[in-house]
């Protein structure tokens, strides 16, 4: 049996898989960093068990996370999400994912990558903390 945080809902397999598949480990891959930006963004003032729920309608809604494809969406494409109910229908939120398409594709060309920019600021060496008790 895996050892799991004591946040995760043993009832909903999205955060079981998140935990057993996501959380904690590195990552340097562009477009997931660029899909995981988005999530926490549509998490404020939100749980993340609903943006688990809603993850896959949002990969829907935004062409699969493809930064340029975000990019180029202009404000109607943006508007009309606000009429899909899969999704976390913030205004703000939804425009601000085409924001920071724009700014992640600035940072790639500025840096190389998205990844070797945030990778930097660690000296490109995965932390590893010994925690010993998921459940606090």
């Amino acid at each position: 049996m895996s050892i799991r945080c004591g946040w995760v809902k043993m009832n909903n397999p999205l955060y079981v898989a998140y935990d057993d598949e996501e959380w904690g480990r590195p990552l340097h891959d562009d477009q997931a960093l660029f899909e995981l930006l988005c999530l926490e963004t549509y998490q404020a003032g939100l749980s993340w068990e609903t943006v688990l729920n809603k993850r896959q309608a949002f990969r829907e809604a935004f062409h699969g996370y493809q930064v340029q494809g975000i990019a180029d969406m202009t404000d109607e494409e943006l508007e009309a999400l606000m009429n899909n109910p899969a999704i976390i229908r913030n205004r703000a939120k939804i425009f601000e994912t085409r924001a920071n398409a724009l700014t992640f594709l600035h940072v790639q060309v500025e840096f190389g990558s998205f990844d070797g920019y945030l990778w930097y600021f660690e000296d490109w060496k995965t932390l590893v903390n010994d925690v010993t008790n998921y459940d606090q």
